[in-house]
């Protein structure tokens, strides 16, 4: 199995994309997190005291879309066409993220860094309430992180 990302010496090196051509790419993620349910109920009825908790969630994911390749050594900057973030909330809180782009590689760690960022920054804004009496989490876990589908749209 040969490693795009080694050289035939097997150092580390980014992928050549130059002779790719630029096509549409659409990249979902989801991720999920576990939260109490007074905690959940607090973040729909806007009662948390750092702020919307979604507002700030997408916002952060967002930024987070924006420097995947900051934060990925390997992954090419990439002109970023939309990013959506959006949220289902059950007994969790389900994060979606879609990004688009038109280029010459695809987006999925873009829509991961962006779900996961999301997540995390649900978890930093609530996690006063989450915090048990010796200054733990045992009920709060972010999980099924994961790509829902990969797109390349050829015209």
């Amino acid at each position: 199995m040969d490693f795009t990302h080694l050289d035939e010496s097997g150092k580390v090196r980014m992928v050549d994309i130059s002779e790719k051509k630029d096509v549409l790419r659409i990249a979902v993620a989801e991720g999920k997190i576990k939260l109490k349910e007074e905690t959940i109920h607090a973040i729909v009825e806007n009662r948390v005291a750092k702020g919307n908790v979604l507002a700030t969630a997408i916002v952060a994911g967002t930024l987070a879309v924006k420097k995947t390749p900051e934060l990925i050594p390997m992954c090419h900057p990439i002109p970023l066409t939309q990013v959506e973030i959006d949220f289902e909330i059950d007994d969790h809180i389900k994060a979606i993220c879609r990004v688009k782009s038109r280029g010459k590689t695809g987006v999925e760690m873009e829509a991961l860094t962006g779900v996961t960022t999301a997540l995390l920054t649900i978890w930093d804004m609530v996690k006063s309430m989450e915090k048990d009496e010796s200054g733990n989490y045992p009920e709060t876990a972010i999980h099924d992180i994961r790509v829902v589908s990969k797109e390349k749209l050829e015209e």
